[in-house]
């Protein structure tokens, strides 16, 4: 499917004129030039944040009056993001990109499909086809005479759309000094403060490149005991160098001419330490710590990964999606997009174990989810929840317990008439 073929909500701009805010800045963004993503730590730290948030699972869910969310069967948003969220793109790579569209721009579009359905009641519903984000060369706000605020999108091939901005679910990273757009008052990411360090970091690279290749090009300076021309210069050069190629026994022949003055050189080349403090400051940047980098982490640097870099992104995900899918009535109601983080089968098996003495002595989980959670395949009559009996609802203990006193005491036995 072309891209082209998404927009069939495409609003004529007719009587729009450039949207203002209190920023005072033109709200048109263009894309960011990616200078910062040249450097290799850069993007192993992008790809470690991005693939941990491909491991997400987006779910529908309806919160009741406790505040416990109840997943809805059939909901065609969990049909969708169960495997593939559009024709182009499981439900990983959809995630994954959008995560690479946030930390390339600090913005990131993502353009939902729908029909508009009408029930037998007369009410008038969004059925959502598909997911796209979108990954624009610009984009600028518009806004009609009611004030309605829309969005224009540019691409690489010159078309443009200008859409509903309500329809858009647009996730920012640093929303700071602009009103509408992540990143810096230009829209842009403000990577001034990390290019600075990537430049330094690049510059000793270079320095120990160029320090290995002297050291292993420049050997010693051959005198030549006469006076030459150029051409003589060559050519007792290269039979000089044919003669470091045969001296296959270590000894080096020379005739009266010729005064070889070997050199020792040893490049100066930068401490550990201070190239470790350089790779620190960029990994400190997007808050991935160097176990996670290696992926040589425990359960206490990855939750700590997972509290100052994921979870911030979670929420964010859960709440635009949320607040673009959902009305206000529905909203009110408790309809909410979730991502879940929990894979369980990835545990190790020690943790595997307390999850399981937890849940499934107070039934909270079936025999079959335990088997799977082992890699074991589930049997036949298996989806049923087994509980200890140490455990009792909260609201019968008053009752069990007087229960128990009045049966072991005999004065109360006497006084209740052994009720």
């Amino acid at each position: 499917m072309l891209i082209q073929s998404l927009f069939n909500n495409n609003v004529k701009s007719g009587g729009m004129q450039t949207a203002k805010f209190l920023d005072g800045y033109s709200p048109i963004f263009t894309q960011f030039g990616r200078s910062i993503y040249a450097s290799d730590i850069v993007q192993m730290c992008i790809d470690c944040i991005a693939t941990e948030c491909s491991k997400l699972t987006p779910r529908h869910v309806v919160i009741d009056d406790n505040g416990l969310p109840t997943s809805l069967k059939g909901d065609n948003f969990n049909r969708l993001f169960k495997f593939s969220p559009n024709s182009l793109m499981t439900t990983r790579d959809f995630l994954e990109k959008v995560i690479w569209l946030l930390y390339l721009n600090y913005n990131a579009f993502i353009y939902p499909v729908y029909n508009l359905v009408t029930d037998s009641r007369g009410n008038v519903n969004r059925y959502y086809t598909a997911f796209y984000p979108l990954n624009p060369i610009q984009v600028e706000f518009l806004q009609d005479v009611s004030e309605t605020l829309f969005v224009r999108f540019y691409f690489f091939n010159g078309s443009n759309y200008t859409l509903p901005y309500a329809d858009m679910i647009h996730l920012r990273k640093k929303y700071s000094i602009n009103d509408i757009m992540g990143g810096g008052i230009s829209g842009h990411p403000d990577n001034a403060a990390l290019l600075k360090v990537l430049e330094t970091n690049d510059i000793v690279l270079q320095g120990i490149g160029k320090a290995i290749k002297t050291t292993l090009s420049v050997r010693g300076i051959l005198k030549i005991n006469t006076l030459m021309d150029d051409e003589k210069q060559k050519a007792e050069r290269l039979r000089f160098e044919k003669a470091i190629d045969d001296g296959v026994t270590g000894i080096l022949p020379t005739d009266l001419k010729g005064e070889y003055t070997p050199l020792q050189v040893n490049p100066a080349l930068l401490d550990s330490t201070t190239l470790e403090f350089l790779e620190n400051k960029v990994l400190r940047w997007f808050g991935v710590s160097l176990p996670i980098l290696k992926g040589e982490y425990n359960d206490e640097q990855y939750q700590a990964f997972y509290n100052k870099t994921i979870e911030p992104i979670v929420i964010g995900m859960g709440q635009a999606f949320s607040n673009a899918i959902f009305s206000q009535r529905e909203q009110d109601v408790g309809h909410e997009i979730k991502f879940y983080q929990m894979n369980l089968e990835l545990m190790d098996t020690k943790n595997k174990i307390t999850f399981v003495q937890a849940l499934g002595d107070r039934g909270i989980i079936t025999d079959n989810q335990i088997l799977a959670l082992f890699g074991m395949a589930p049997y036949e009559g298996g989806n049923v929840r087994h509980m200890s009996l140490n455990y009792i609802d909260a609201s019968l203990a008053n009752t069990y317990q007087m229960l128990k006193v009045k049966g072991n005491d005999p004065k109360i036995n006497e006084e209740t008439g052994g009720e």
